[in-house]
């Protein structure tokens, strides 16, 4: 049996980076605002897919989190994309309140301008 190409098989074959980890994006399963950006180790990938609720490493902490989990604003997971090369996800969410530790629903909430930076959204 040869080599499975990545980007057109139906497998999951998960590629993490040299850390052991994969970028997760976190989309708002109702309107589509891109609600954060977090990174999965195997660990953290194994439960999100086991439990419905969206599961992290935090690289600052060095340690396995379950978004919500203090403050109750977990993500319920719905559907989970990955990319052509699979290091990537795209999780679709459904929050339980705000998703950014400021209490804003999405983490971006400012713009990039030739000024600086300028509020946006919520």
């Amino acid at each position: 049996m040869g080599d499975v190409c990545a980007d057109t098989t139906l497998q999951f074959i998960p590629r993490f980076d040299a850390s052991g980890l994969m970028t997760a994006i976190c989309v708002d399963e109702g309107d589509g605002t891109i609600l954060m950006v977090a990174h999965m180790n195997k660990e953290a990938l194994a439960l999100t897919r086991s439990t419905g609720f969206a599961h992290f490493w935090s690289r600052s902490r060095q340690s396995l989190w379950k978004k919500g989990e203090t403050s109750g604003n977990m993500l319920r997971v719905s559907d989970m994309l990955v990319d052509c090369d699979q290091d990537c996800l795209v999780l679709h969410v459904t929050p339980a309140g705000p998703a950014c530790h400021t209490g804003r629903r999405s983490c971006f909430y400012r713009r990039v301008t030739d000024h600086g930076l300028e509020m946006v959204g919520d």
